[in-house]
């Protein structure tokens, strides 16, 4: 066990587990699963794509095989158009064939969409198998890895099928970052100044007082960990308190709402999760400044920020009816009413579910 891993505890009353962070992660995988319990000879289903298995499969597989496991690779389409149940099908038809049993592990290996894909396959394959989430974009290592949320989407709406089903460990390797597009990168760092926004000032500050955090290698390694340790406690702290999104994990949601009708209606794939999030937040601070929830002041920090992060801030030309619509389809309405998580400060949020469609149709009129 390395010593120098940086260490989370998510200590949740039942499936507890560990986020583990440092720069040896893939090449001891084995013996961090071994640590854990696994023992040898376990039948394990290695889900990945091809952009990210070419860089570090090879290696995942050595580690596996060297601890005496019984590795499988599966290789699927990258993207978020591949989120669905044809994927799922062919996760399953996998662990058929791997012979996974009620014990067996599955590894999501990539990005967010393959952690929520596997994540999901494992939760449904005999009524539920391990999995552990090794994510390899920035967004995935601070949002989606983390918290037991897994889902894929209906042509109606994204994640709308899905189930929680906590992981067995979470392992960053900060140094798959070097082979992540400079697009994707950016896109993580939209979830990264969602923390700061809901929860926490400092993060926020520290990403302000940073000259660039647009270009992985114009951020000191030293701050990009700390970035990302922080990140991750805030998810972390999040979930302990609510599992299963019945109180405050709906802060998470920051931003989302929007960015779900930004994805849905502009299609999946033109663009990113991290993106429409991005667009999303600009969106609902807007909302919060019509309401006098947060000063107008904060709305251009955020803003800034989010610009200074190369990410977009321009609200798309979406017919109104059709994002009210989408927003109904949301699967975090209730009683017909959408919910909305809003600034009330940065480091500060609340939910708030009386918004009118008044409201929202001034609120995009102003961002047009």
């Amino acid at each position: 066990m390395n010593k120098d891993n940086l260490r989370i505890r998510v200590s949740l009353s039942t499936n507890p587990y560990e986020i583990v962070i440092g720069n040896t992660i893939l090449k001891n995988i084995g013996d961090e699963l071994a640590r854990i319990g696994f023992r040898e000879g376990l039948k394990i289903l290695v889900v990945s794509n091809k952009e990210v298995s070419d860089h570090y499969g090879e290696k995942v597989i050595k580690s596996l095989i060297q601890n005496k496991y019984k590795p499988t690779l599966l290789i699927l389409k990258a993207g978020e158009e591949q989120k669905n149940q044809t994927s799922i099908e062919i996760i399953h038809n996998a662990a058929y064939e791997a012979r996974l049993e009620r014990g067996s592990l599955m590894i999501a290996l990539g990005g967010g969409v393959v952690g929520d894909m596997t994540g999901f396959a494992a939760a449904t394959w005999l009524r539920g198998v391990h999995v552990v989430q090794i994510p390899t974009t920035l967004l995935a290592m601070v949002d989606a890895s983390i918290g037991g949320k897994t889902g894929i989407n209906h042509a109606k709406g994204k994640n709308l099928i899905g189930a929680f089903h906590q992981p067995k460990l979470v392992l960053i390797d900060p140094k798959t970052l070097v082979t992540l597009p400079s697009r994707e990168f950016k896109a993580g760092m939209a979830e990264i100044i969602k923390y700061g926004v809901i929860s926490d000032l400092e993060l926020f500050e520290l990403l302000e007082s940073q000259d660039f955090i647009s270009e992985l290698s114009k951020i000191d390694e030293k701050i990009l960990l700390k970035i990302i340790e922080r990140s991750a406690k805030s998810k972390a702290k999040i979930v302990i308190k609510d599992e299963k999104e019945s109180g405050i994990r709906a802060i998470l949601n920051y931003g989302h709402t929007f960015g779900h009708v930004v994805e849905n209606l502009c299609g999946y794939g033109k663009w990113l999760h991290g993106e429409a999030v991005a667009i999303g937040m600009i969106a609902v601070g807007q909302l919060a400044v019509q309401r006098g929830l947060w000063t107008a002041f904060d709305a251009k920090r955020q803003k800034e920020l989010i610009e200074k992060a190369g990410l977009p801030s321009k609200w798309p030309g979406l017919e109104l009816k059709n994002v009210i619509n989408s927003l109904q389809g949301d699967k975090k309405v209730k009683d017909g009413k959408v919910s909305f998580v809003m600034p009330t400060k940065i480091g500060g949020v609340k939910l708030y579910n009386n918004i009118s469609n008044k409201e929202i149709q001034e609120c995009l009129e102003r961002l047009n």
